[in-house]
């Protein structure tokens, strides 16, 4: 066991968390740590790493245990440090072994003869290898690479990012650490699709034990073999991913509930002969031996889902026109980013549009340009009839502060009751007495929740999403997605989350080459189709793979293109850009091979003798790595520059 709880009880006051719970955490498990909102998944975790203690039992520990803890809190963090001198700081053995080389060099120049600081030395670089610390840069920066994080950024300062990049700095000092047990808590939230991808393929391989509290399925399907669930104050165990969960549950409570039945039965007969027969003296022996057995009985609760089981119904007041919204030409351009450039697409009514991709591309952008809150170059064309709701968790201003949760959306001008409104607002985590909250008290996430409300009661048409799930439970998505799926209207969506688009969308967009390319298909479809573009890729030889374009499926749409004659100036810089390229692989190649002859080098123990010659093959070490991190660099802008020509 790495870590655990031993029959432990925790409240906060009077309410009870979670009641003589025992949970071990063994080496090599994947385990989910799933709840509805406000169960304690969160308070679990912070058991786990000892920032609480338990009312009752033990938080056990092995001696040797490391722990990485992952969570919201961390925000608070901040430094000038770039953000790969950030994540380097998971290496700190490392950097002081590293501080310790550079000192002792300095004395071994003024005594050359010192044999034991020659020792001292030789242990320290040995102690550098072992660890692998002459490549903590490259790690670092291809598991910064990995979160999404482009080259230009690794120098950047910390604290010129927003919380959500901050979170995947911390994620990635974390990963290098390497910790026994690692515990996230909503790792996915501030991360896009290529990078929970990214993540999922790292954790499958990690050595250690991972917890994760996630809302996100698909995350949770490929990622634990292990379910641990908060319900009603207990931990329930299952061993299986989410999906195994989902129908072992649902038996379980079946088998439960026969058992309650059969039990109810059972007592109620012993009862009703305990009152007829008490006062005979005859049978009065008979009915109080039952009645203490029945006193000892071991009573089976009742299964009680703590959700009631409430729909989300969506109302569409008027049928827009085939198109509604035509968008022709769309130019949208910063100083140093271009993310559309002569742009063309259509929604068409009944379009349930998923807008995916990296964070950068555009997505939000493109949204709002759809909505028409964002400037751009070209024409946006409205369609006939369209009655539209635009819904984005940091354009919260039209609240109105002063308001309750329930007066906000009564003014909304639905024809809901107030019993309907207040089953609404259920759903979306405001049950009881907190409709009565003022909005101006509410957490960012809180008001979130409420302007999503009021989206799906306005009875609009054309639905706008930007990030919808955010700050929802998975009981509550699966209402959503539900509702959205037999919903009228037409909508166009970003989120991360892919349970949600799988279950949502009829059509994908990404943006690519500045470009809006369309896959009329849902999101499992489009997976498929994307992997068997990579592997026909895969497949072609290196020269056709730099030249020849990927076969589109015919459900893309094309993005409008020159057919024109083929410039000759722009054929002469393609020819010219392709011999850099190849010229580039082979100094790649020759500069790999290099390296290799060095490091065969540095792991003979003789070569630690020679203090002078240390010194000079390292530098030539280190000088190798830089040299081929600039050529890898120069061949990814030749790469991208080949691209853009040849799609001219």
């Amino acid at each position: 066991m790495l870590i655990g709880l031993q029959n432990v009880t925790f409240e906060f006051g009077a309410r009870a968390i979670i009641t003589d719970a025992t949970w071990h955490i063994q080496p090599g498990e994947r385990i989910g740590l799933i709840g509805y909102n406000g169960t304690g998944k969160s308070t679990i975790l912070k058991l786990l790493v000892g920032q609480y203690t338990p009312s009752k039992g033990t938080v056990e520990k092995g001696k040797d245990t490391t722990i990485g803890y992952l969570h919201q809190d961390l925000l608070s963090f901040d430094t000038n440090e770039s953000i790969t001198e950030v994540a380097l700081g998971a290496f700190e053995r490392v950097k002081e072994l590293e501080k310790e080389v550079e000192q002792l060099g300095i004395e071994l120049e003024a005594n050359p003869e010192d044999n034991d600081l020659l020792i001292k030395y030789t242990d320290a670089l040995h102690e550098i290898d072992v660890l692998d610390g002459y490549n903590i840069n490259h790690k670092a920066e291809e598991v910064l690479h990995g979160l999404g994080f482009t080259t230009k950024d690794l120098g950047r300062p910390y604290k010129e990012f927003s919380g959500g990049w901050r979170m995947r700095v911390l994620l990635a000092k974390m990963i290098l650490q390497a910790p026994d047990v690692l515990l996230l808590d909503e790792p996915t939230n501030h991360l896009d699709l290529p990078s929970i991808e990214w993540l999922e393929k790292y954790l499958l391989h990690y050595k250690g034990s991972v917890v994760i509290v996630s809302h996100d399925k698909f995350f949770l399907n490929k990622m634990v073999n292990k379910i641990v669930e908060v319900y009603q104050q207990q931990l329930n165990f299952y061993t299986g991913d989410y999906e195994y969960y989902e129908v072992e549950k649902v038996q379980r409570i079946e088998i439960q509930q026969r058992a309650f039945e059969n039990q109810q039965d059972y007592i109620r007969q012993q009862e009703r002969f305990i009152e007829r027969f008490k006062a005979k003296a005859s049978k009065a022996a008979q009915a109080q031996s039952i009645q203490k057995r029945l006193d000892r009985l071991d009573v089976i609760e009742d299964v009680q889902l703590e959700r009631p089981n409430i729909k989300i119904n969506f109302a569409v007041d008027k049928t827009p026109g085939k198109v509604l919204v035509d968008l022709k030409g769309v130019t949208k351009q910063y100083p140093t980013l271009t993310i559309l450039e002569h742009a063309f697409a259509e929604i068409e009514r009944g379009d349930k549009i998923a807008l995916i991709g990296a964070n950068g591309k555009g997505k939000s952008t493109l949204l709002r340009i759809v909505a028409g809150m964002e400037s751009f170059e070209g024409e946006r064309v409205w369609g006939h009839n369209v009655d539209e709701s635009f819904y984005a968790q940091h354009q919260l201003e039209s609240l109105n502060l002063n308001n309750t949760i329930l007066q906000e959306v009564q003014e909304c001008g639905t024809k809901k009751t107030d019993l309907e409104l207040r089953a609404l607002l259920g759903c979306f985590l405001f049950g009881g007495d907190d409709v009565d909250k003022r909005i101006k008290i509410l957490s960012g996430g809180e008001k979130a929740r409420v302007a999503l409300t009021k989206t799906i009661i306005s009875k609009a048409n054309f639905l706008m999403l930007d990030e919808p799930t955010n700050h929802l439970d998975m009981a509550t998505v699966e209402l959503l997605a539900e509702a959205l799926t037999k919903y009228d209207g037409s909508i166009i969506l970003v989120s991360h989350d892919r349970y949600f688009i799988s279950k949502t969308a009829n059509k994908i967009w990404e943006i690519e080459d500045e470009k809006i390319i369309e896959f009329k298909g849902d999101y499992n479809e489009w997976v498929a189709w994307k992997e068997r573009m990579a592997k026909q890729k895969q497949n072609q030889p290196e020269t056709i793979k730099a030249k020849q374009e990927p076969t589109k499926p015919i459900a893309v749409v094309e993005p409008i293109k020159h057919t024109g004659p083929i410039d000759k100036d722009v054929q002469k810089q393609i020819q010219k850009l392709q011999k850099a390229i190849a010229q580039l692989e082979q100094n790649i190649e020759t500069l790999n091979k290099e390296k290799a002859a060095i490091e065969v080098e540095m792991a003979d123990p003789a070569f630690y003798t020679d203090p002078n010659k240390l010194k000079q093959i390292e530098k030539a070490y280190h000088d190798k790595n830089a040299l081929i991190r600039s050529m890898n660099k120069e061949y990814e802008i030749a790469f991208n520059d080949l691209l853009a020509l040849e799609s001219k």
